[in-house]
């Protein structure tokens, strides 16, 4: 089955195409978008026809900033349902906890990961968001919008108390860097190992002055009741941890039963049940990681291997050739 997101993750978007001097209708048409589907926030399209979507309209329009341009048109109201929980939160950290639960209602395919403590930058918290789209590589229009919607919620949450620092991109942008630090207001660092949000981690204990109980719970209610859990699948949680240990381990067995709570043997015992092993799901994220940087970066290829967790660069150049019939430096070429 298809991976989906809720249409209001396009809002404005033909609005800004016919700003743009382009007339969107072709667009939609050639990724079978039907005509008013955009009109309903809660019509369901396919993620991967969305992705494809933002990067052609990028390049049609030559507006390499497009999907930052389109983030302007969004705010916390996009999450739905969602957004009601995230508002009536005690505070910034748990609403963007709430966020990470749920964010599965607004897309199974994204995932949202606040660390108390950043990973690139000392002394900040860390906000990491990343798109799942097995074999689809161009997600850099999509991910601009999903880091700028949250940077928008972010401000809206915690007002003038949002120190954001800094922001970094796993991609190298279309676009003039300068675009993305007027719009942040901050330094962006292109071709990092994730892209995310780094701010004041006392911006987590900020209070929501507008929290009201009553509704969180009703919110949460709704949501519990109308949403399955995505996380039963021990595969889609031993995914999640490689993102988090492919880099710094490796992504080995023994680490992510540790950040699981599991012994390896008992992991393994879970994901045989599921028909799946982790050696290959292990390969498949280092696949669409390698895909991804090699289209959207053009970041050296000694440090991609580190960032896939493999020995040496040799060892990726052999995976490129299994995964793709070709070197790395031919598929970055070939984007």
């Amino acid at each position: 089955m298809s991976t989906m997101v809720r249409a209001s993750g396009l809002r404005g978007y033909e609005t800004q195409m016919w700003q743009l001097g382009v007339d969107p209708a072709s667009l939609l048409q050639r990724y079978r978008i039907a005509p008013g589907t955009l009109d309903d926030d809660d019509a369901l399209l396919p993620l991967r026809s969305v992705l494809h979507l933002l990067e052609a309209s990028a390049a049609t329009t030559g507006c390499g900033d497009f999907g930052l341009r389109l983030s302007h048109n969004q705010d916390i109201t996009v999450l739905g349902p969602v957004a009601i929980a995230m508002q009536h939160a005690p505070t910034v950290a748990s609403a963007l906890d709430t966020a990470s639960r749920y964010l599965f209602v607004h897309s199974p395919g994204m995932v949202m990961t606040v660390l108390p403590v950043s990973s690139w930058l000392p002394g900040a918290a860390e906000m990491r968001f990343e798109i799942r789209a097995p074999g689809q590589g161009g997600q850099r229009q999509a991910l601009d919008i999903c880091l700028g919607d949250v940077h928008h919620m972010l401000e809206f949450l915690a007002g003038g108390e949002y120190g954001l620092k800094a922001v970094t991109l796993p991609h190298t942008p279309v676009a003039s860097l300068s675009h993305y630090t007027r719009f942040f207001g901050v330094p962006v660092h292109p071709a990092q190992a994730f892209g995310g949000l780094h701010f004041a981690r006392e911006t987590l204990a900020i209070n929501l002055q507008a929290a009201n109980v009553a509704l969180r719970r009703i919110a949460e209610a709704y949501l519990a009741t109308h949403f399955g859990d995505p996380e039963q699948s021990v595969a889609a949680r031993v995914r999640q941890a490689l993102q988090r240990t492919l880099s710094t381990a490796g992504g080995s067995k023994a680490a992510v039963a540790n950040l699981l709570g599991m012994h390896p043997r008992t992991l393994q015992r879970h994901l045989a049940a599921e028909r799946v092993s982790f050696e290959a799901l292990r390969d498949d994220l280092r696949r669409d990681t390698a895909l991804r940087y090699l289209r959207e970066t053009r970041m050296p290829l000694a440090q991609l291997s580190g960032v896939l967790g493999l020995s040496e660069q040799s060892a990726l150049t052999r995976a490129c050739r299994r995964w793709f019939g070709r070197p790395p430096s031919a598929v970055r070429r070939g984007a």
